[in-house]
């Protein structure tokens, strides 16, 4: 057999991503606060793009474009926007409900009226972008609110150190522990590294140290927990050696051991008490009013609310959807003055990438709510009767009940998520493991088993009344649901409920 260089043609078939198909599918995966991002960067790139800003966005030109020629036009679509092409109808289909459907047989619930009225779409949060320019005119707090933003901690901190008669030398020893203080106020540089990498000597270091502790807000660049409390209290002068003692066992005050604790700080149990007191009302992470992010409000993607005769209805946000349109007249005026090749050839590919955003922000909605639709069919017992009638459900049963992959359900649903009259939930909520029925019947969602194991904790009321993980597992067997000793441990684990041992000891003390 010979070994030698050839060439063949051969005929095949295979799939293929196309930079359409890649970005069809990034779309559905974003958030509501991403693909709005998204959108404004695609505004800003594309000249035939424009925010549909009014029901008939598309009908009319801005003024400046009426002035301007084919060519000038031209010459200005990196940096202009166009008005849009898609029709009103097909943006009203986003508002209208082609998910409404009957989601089982259900009474109607005396707050139907309530839910139904809940929701008002437009005029909460405005994606317009209309506003968002450097005009101060408009109605907020324009200049003043822009002067008036907090301080972050390491800010904070570097206009104390300013202040605080530092030489030359300790000024930059505190200029390098400040950047070593994290969110939370604690200092998380090595002492020793901070000497060697500045040359000075580790009992400079530590006086400089010694001094920024004094520093507002009282805790910051301690080392550990225990050291921010011990700060916190000398500066209210409550540093006795009984609360030195009680600070240096916080593993016994986690778990709740008072005698150990009323032996070691050699204090009866009223004093003690008191000194726990103090303790809860220290802060144990002084710098986490510095600096934070505001919280980014959670925009459904999608509502629930009751209908006529106890039927569920499903909508889309219109809030969350950005609407875009593309701009043909716009695109025949600046077609008709573009001269060279490079000029038809960019054009075509703006209008082409235009034309497919707006196709391809259309399947996601529509897509959306089908999955969302099919949700709350088959969750339908939640919305009517709560937690506890949540069921199984993976994503397998959604894909195949909307005829698509799973792997585009699962891109649909994360980061996601639905407004019910019950609050407004994650779409992958919806989605818990099964756990067997130990009488044959259906089986129970781990959502609604984690719920029921709360409910009987929850219920407990004096020391006899505390329930083991055994105890429990033989309450849920009763019930119908088949559940191990481990598995009920777990879930009362991740619900941060202590021991039974712990939460007996508890009500001991407080009986």
């Amino acid at each position: 057999m010979s070994l030698s260089p050839r060439l063949e043609i051969r005929q095949g078939q295979g799939l293929v991503i196309t930079p359409q198909l890649q970005q069809a599918i990034k779309l559905l995966q974003l958030s509501s606060v991403e693909l709005e991002a998204y959108v404004e960067g695609e505004l800003e790139r594309n000249p035939l793009l424009q925010r549909d800003e009014g029901e008939h966005g598309g009908e009319t030109e801005a003024p400046e474009r009426q002035a301007e020629t084919g060519e000038v036009a031209l010459d200005r679509m990196t940096t202009e926007r166009g008005a849009a092409d898609m029709d009103a109808a097909s943006a009203d289909s986003y508002e209208a409900s082609p998910g409404e459907r009957d989601c089982g047989d259900r009474p109607v619930a005396e707050a139907s009226e309530a839910a139904g009225d809940g929701y008002q779409t437009g005029g909460a949060i405005d994606w317009s972008g209309a506003n968002k320019g450097g005009s101060f005119d408009r109605d907020d707090n324009g200049l003043e609110g822009a002067l008036q933003s907090a301080d972050t901690l390491a800010e904070h901190l570097e206009k104390q150190a300013s202040l605080a008669g530092f030489s030359t030398t300790e000024r930059a020893i505190a200029q390098v522990l400040i950047d070593g203080v994290d969110e939370a106020g604690y200092l998380r540089a090595d002492l020793d590294d901070v000497a060697e990498r500045l040359g000075c000597g580790l009992e400079l270091v530590e006086a400089v140290l010694a001094r920024l502790q004094g520093f507002e807000p009282t805790g910051v660049f301690a080392r550990d927990v225990r050291e921010c409390l011990t700060l916190q209290l000398k500066e209210q002068n409550r540093f006795d050696p009984a609360m030195a003692a009680l600070i240096e066992n916080l593993d016994l005050l986690a778990k709740r051991d008072l005698p150990a604790l009323r032996k070691v700080c050699g204090v009866d149990a009223d004093d003690l008490k008191d000194m726990i007191a103090e303790v809860r009302g220290l802060t144990p992470k002084p710098g986490a009013a510095f600096g934070g992010e505001p919280s980014a409000p959670v925009i459904p993607d999608a509502m629930v609310r009751e209908g006529p005769g106890g039927l569920w209805l499903v909508e889309l946000n219109s809030d969350a959807l950005p609407r875009l349109l593309v701009d043909q007249r716009y695109h025949a005026r600046v077609s008709a003055g573009a001269r060279g090749e490079a000029d038809k050839t960019f054009v075509a590919d703006c209008l082409a990438s235009a034309n497919w955003l707006v196709r391809s922000l259309d399947q996601r909605a529509r897509t959306i709510l089908k999955v969302a639709s099919e949700i709350v069919r088959q969750q339908d017992g939640f919305l009517a009767f709560g937690v506890e009638h949540l069921r199984p459900l993976n994503l397998k049963t959604v894909a195949e009940a909307i005829g698509m992959h799973e792997s585009t359900v699962s891109r649909v649903t994360s980061n996601k998520y639905l407004a019910t009259p019950r609050g407004v939930f994650e779409m992958k909520f919806f989605f818990t493991a099964a756990i067997s029925a130990s009488n044959g019947g259906a089986d129970h969602s781990a959502e609604s088993v984690r719920h029921r194991i709360k409910q009987l904790i929850d219920g407990e009321r004096d020391p006899e009344g505390v329930l083991s993980d055994d105890r429990i597992v033989e309450i849920l067997n009763s019930a119908g649901v088949d559940v191990a000793r481990r598995t009920v441990a777990k879930y009362r684990e991740a619900m941060r409920i202590p021991s039974s041992v712990e939460r007996r000891r508890v009500l001991k003390e407080a009986c």
